[in-house]
């Protein structure tokens, strides 16, 4: 009910924007059909994860009246460095990476699952948020971070923080913890984009009970109108600055 009544406002104040901004939002499909990315508690391939849910961010995105443009939804093999120029190339004003989120390896128990064991580690739950400061429009990146992770709160989701944890592959800076945004300026399909960018870590799908939220279509819808929030915050900004 929350996310219907973020979206339903998105969409009243989204067409005004985008009509006299101009804006876009190249909507990129974390990893691809042969390099998915994390598995899932029960096996499965990220990649499935991020298509299901770029297609509910981008028909969200476009009832609202928000031009958007989805990046290699086939899973092609694609260069990271080739997302961001695919989205400059469509003229987007906005680049969103969606993925789904694991753990390290420390963390990880087995257990089975489809008469096959599987990793899983229950101990974190939750989206994450991504901007890169080696991305020239880096102000602009955080405010779309900061719209999602409102939009996202409202609806009763919380982030997880283990990515700011000081061990080995963690260690990542924690901008704003309350909404859940990190700096990852390495991230290279941030750091390479000319336009605002962010990456977002959708859940984790090594947790059992959220591998199957994130599954889900109402935790897909609840992520989408966060980024149609978000969209359209950004639009009204380009709109105002005459860009």
């Amino acid at each position: 009910m929350i996310a219907q009544r973020l979206l339903a406002l998105s969409l009243c104040a989204a067409t005004t924007a985008t009509q006299a901004a101009g804006c876009a939002v190249a909507v990129d499909v974390g990893h691809s059909v042969q390099r998915p990315g994390a598995t899932s508690a029960r096996g499965v391939g990220e990649w499935k994860f991020n298509v299901a849910l770029a297609h509910q961010v981008d028909d969200a995105l476009t009832r609202a009246g928000i031009r958007a443009m989805l990046l290699n939804p086939q899973g092609n093999e694609i260069s990271l460095p080739e997302r961001p120029a695919a989205a400059l190339k469509a003229g987007a004003t906005l680049l969103v990476s969606l993925h789904h989120d694991s753990v390290q390896p420390r963390y990880l128990s087995r257990w089975e699952w489809g008469r096959r064991e599987q990793s899983f580690s229950d101990l974190f739950k939750g989206y994450g948020l991504f901007v890169s400061a080696r991305n020239p429009a880096m102000s602009e990146s955080l405010a779309v971070a900061a719209a999602i992770g409102d939009a996202m709160l409202a609806s009763g989701l919380r982030p997880s923080l283990h990515h700011s944890e000081q061990i080995p592959g963690e260690g990542r800076p924690l901008l704003d913890s309350a909404r859940g945004v990190y700096q990852y300026d390495d991230l290279v399909v941030l750091a390479k984009a000319t336009m605002p960018a962010v990456l977002i870590e959708a859940g984790v799908i090594v947790n059992r009970d959220e591998e199957l939220d994130v599954a889900s279509p109402k935790r897909q819808a609840v992520l989408a109108s966060a980024v149609v929030a978000a969209a359209t915050g950004h639009c009204a900004r380009l709109a105002s600055s005459g860009k």
